[in-house]
């Protein structure tokens, strides 16, 4: 049955949980097993939608004996995260990651090696994320499909308890009150059409903001795929085999180790690169279709072998999804700095176990499960104490409710200019003081335009929304790039190449009409104690 465009669905429950991806179904079902009613609203359809729905996702899986094993992984992470992340958050990480996928027994079908055990790290990831939506339905989870999320509620003393939404196929809106909310809308890409990120535009930055939450790490924000030109097929595993040749046939020589993406980029920035995978091990070839059954399918399709045939790339942009940055996190129940809202995932700040390099797919993958329980009963506990009421105030801004009379904004021209910021290698992978300036001053230019002007209505709600979450999160990006004045993992300054020890911190970011940052000292002093 459809309902009128102005008829809401209200529901309430003790914890809510936005999104419906990898963190999100991990963290409605620790509510739920702590006892608290929960209801989870995904963009999509939970269970097919999010970027682990499209992968192959390994775990960062160390057996806990001997013990020496988690304590060199560790301490071999600690040195090449240059700084910022933690050895407590890492150990806990593992931890629990070891403990919860055995518990998918029932729901995944689990691979065995050649001795019948079971292999519980690397995981199909559409049947995953089925496992986890048949995970949440069994525990009596209510599941809104279709149903993003525009704006948070919050009650008088500043804490979250619920949010707003449009309800895409069943029509009209949802309300749902709640004890706390837990964030896990995932990061974003900017749209780069990164495989699998098309509903990941920001959106749970952008409300969390609106609260009052700060922001961390949104500099480290420089990782690419590569990709088939003309495809959005980042599946990047079979790529550590490749040999990369220019426009005329002169093989381009990569440093050892897994970062090709600065000298791929220097040399598409001067032609056409071309790639193939001859080097890749027969094995390997024959797993590909297991592990990642939609990798070749683009190459049939053009009738190509990639062992055998060269084929042109390009460098898909990650932005946040397998950047490091996201909502700040306060405490061990992933709560933010706003009281009653808690983040995972993607939405979350990985530095506190990836440190100042990409996480990949098993440290973020360990990370969603690890976060998402966390905060779901840390949520679940807030609830507990503060239980839901009507009455709470909607929050939403840009988009929404604009500071003056609304008018017609082009989204589309938003949009490009937000990509023509984020995407460049000239500007994002190859930074300079002198060009974030610039971009910063192009994206506050666009925002106060945006945030004036832009009212989403009908079709376009969605939309204005999404992009106004795009627009924020890059101002954000920008201004975390310029503040951190230094070449330090993933964040590579062009004029300041060296790593310098007074940035040994994490830098925080904030602020919607005037864009805030600060060194969290509180980090510094961690550091030299």
């Amino acid at each position: 049955m459809s309902r009128s465009p102005e008829e809401t669905l209200e529901l309430t429950a003790d914890v809510l949980v936005i999104g419906g991806g990898l963190a999100a179904t991990w963290a409605a079902s620790a509510a739920r097993r702590a006892g608290a009613s929960v209801i989870l609203v995904d963009k999509g359809h939970c269970g097919t939608s999010g970027v682990t729905a499209t992968a192959g996702p390994g775990h960062w899986w160390v057996p806990p004996d001997p013990a020496e094993l988690r304590e060199t992984t560790i301490r071999n992470r600690l040195k090449s995260g240059f700084g910022l992340n933690d050895p407590e958050w890492m150990a806990r990480v593992l931890a629990l990651t070891w403990e919860s996928l055995p518990t998918l027994e029932g729901f995944y079908d689990f691979s065995t090696d050649e001795n019948g055990v079971k292999q519980y790290r690397a995981l199909r990831g559409p049947e995953y994320m089925r496992a986890l939506r048949k995970l949440v339905d069994s525990l009596g989870v209510t599941v809104l499909d279709h149903s993003p999320a525009l704006e948070l509620l919050q009650r008088a003393d500043g804490s979250v308890s619920g949010a707003r939404g449009i309800r895409r196929q069943a029509g009209g809106h949802w309300q749902v009150n709640a004890g706390a909310v837990v964030m896990a809308t995932g990061g974003t890409s900017f749209l780069s059409r990164l495989l699998g990120s098309h509903t990941n535009t920001g959106d749970g930055y952008l409300m969390a903001a609106e609260a009052g939450a700060e922001l961390s790490g949104m500099e480290f924000t420089t990782y690419y795929t590569v990709a088939p030109v003309r495809s959005t097929m980042t599946r990047s595993m079979s790529y550590a085999f490749a040999t990369y040749y220019d426009e005329d046939g002169a093989v381009i020589p990569m440093p050892p180790g897994p970062d090709t993406t600065r000298p791929l980029a220097r040399a598409m920035l001067k032609g056409h690169v071309f790639c193939d995978l001859a080097r890749t091990p027969e094995d390997i070839r024959g797993r590909v279709p297991t592990i990642s059954p939609n990798f070749m399918l683009p190459f049939r399709r053009w009738g190509i072998d990639p062992y055998k045939d060269r084929f042109e790339v390009t460098l898909h942009g990650e932005g946040t999804i397998r950047g490091i940055g996201g909502l700040r996190i306060v405490g061990e129940d992933c709560v933010t700095s706003v009281p009653g809202l808690y983040a995972a995932g993607d939405t979350a700040t990985r530095e506190l176990v990836a440190g100042a390099i990409s996480g990949g797919g098993n440290i973020n993958s360990a990370w969603a499960v690890s976060s998402g329980q966390w905060a779901g009963r840390g949520a679940a506990r807030f609830a507990a104490e503060n239980p839901a009421a009507s009455g709470a105030r909607p929050i939403g801004q840009a988009g929404l409710r604009p500071a003056t009379v609304p008018s017609d904004v082009d989204l589309g021209a938003a949009r490009s200019a937000i990509q023509g910021e984020m995407l460049p290698y000239d500007k994002n992978i190859f930074r300079s003081g002198h060009a974030l300036k610039r971009s910063a001053e192009t994206l506050d230019a666009a925002w106060a335009e945006f945030d004036a002007r832009a009212r989403g209505v009908g079709d376009a709600l969605l939309r204005t929304r999404e992009t106004a979450a795009m627009l924020a999160t890059a101002r954000w990006c920008v201004a975390s790039a310029l503040a951190r004045d230094e070449s330090r993992g993933m964040h590579q300054r062009e004029d300041r190449p060296q790593t310098d020890p007074r940035f040994d911190r994490r830098i925080l970011v904030g602020g919607l009409d005037k864009v805030w940052t600060r060194s969290d000292y509180g980090r510094a002093l961690e550091l030299a104690s």
